[in-house]
């Protein structure tokens, strides 16, 4: 019986040091991992996505055809107009022609006017990375700056003039690098001074302007927008 108590009472002893042992490991490791958790490179941020492309549909009529719905080419956008000279912006050229690229015209606006793309499903997220890449070609003094209309109607344009008269150009620019200044909608004209910021986080629709009148057919003032690629993040409306 003797030995049978001093038995026990080893054993008990060596799993008390194998408990205690182990939760000293336990307490040594513990910091260690939150270091080693520490020390691990955060995942990548991602990168914008395409969420807005439009590369307009050629029109089979000939003459001055008015751009509309009908010839915009992704369904899931819907095309609005601004301005007392929008009914002087035209479709024209062809797909097949790299000298004369299906587009929307400017030429025929006698008054200021805007154009943009409402997305039916979702707004957009144009903070941080987002970025507009388009096709365009301007004539004289004429330079297209973008348009935002935000959630709550306010429209916005930015800073960023973009044209080239020599031939078509795609170029690119960060919408996080521009200032912005309100636009009235009706007259489509800018209003204020610049905003110290501009939240581009639910933007309702997106195109642009040049804030000119245009000089008709021939080289004189007018701008050419033809393919509009826009990288954000969609927000389901």
């Amino acid at each position: 019986m003797k030995h049978t108590t001093i038995l026990m009472v080893a054993l008990a002893s060596a799993l008390a040091t194998a408990s205690y042992s182990t939760v000293r490991a336990q307490q040594a490791a513990a910091p260690a991992a939150r270091d080693r958790a520490a020390a691990a490179p955060a995942p990548p941020r991602a990168r914008p996505t395409l969420v807005l492309r439009e590369d307009w549909k050629e029109t089979t009529e000939t003459g001055d055809i008015p751009v509309s719905q009908q010839f915009v080419a992704n369904p899931n956008l819907e095309l609005k107009l601004y301005g007392p000279g929008s009914k002087g912006l035209m479709i024209t050229g062809s797909a097949a022609n790299p000298q004369n690229p299906t587009h929307v015209w400017t030429g025929l606006t006698t008054a200021n006017s805007a154009i943009t793309l409402k997305d039916k499903k979702n707004f957009l997220d144009l903070t941080g990375q987002a970025k507009v890449r388009w096709v365009t070609k301007v004539s004289g003094f004429q330079r297209i700056h973008p348009i935002v209309k935000l959630a709550d109607g306010t429209m916005l344009a930015g800073d960023w003039a973009d044209g080239s008269t020599g031939d078509w150009k795609e170029n690119e620019a960060y919408f996080a690098e521009m200032r912005w200044v309100k636009v009235d909608p009706a007259r489509v004209v800018t209003t204020g001074a610049f905003l110290e910021k501009a939240d581009l986080s639910k933007v309702d629709e997106f195109g642009w302007s040049d804030f000119m009148t245009s000089s008709g057919h021939g080289q004189g003032g007018w701008s050419d927008v033809g393919k509009i690629e826009v990288y954000g993040k969609a927000v389901p409306r």
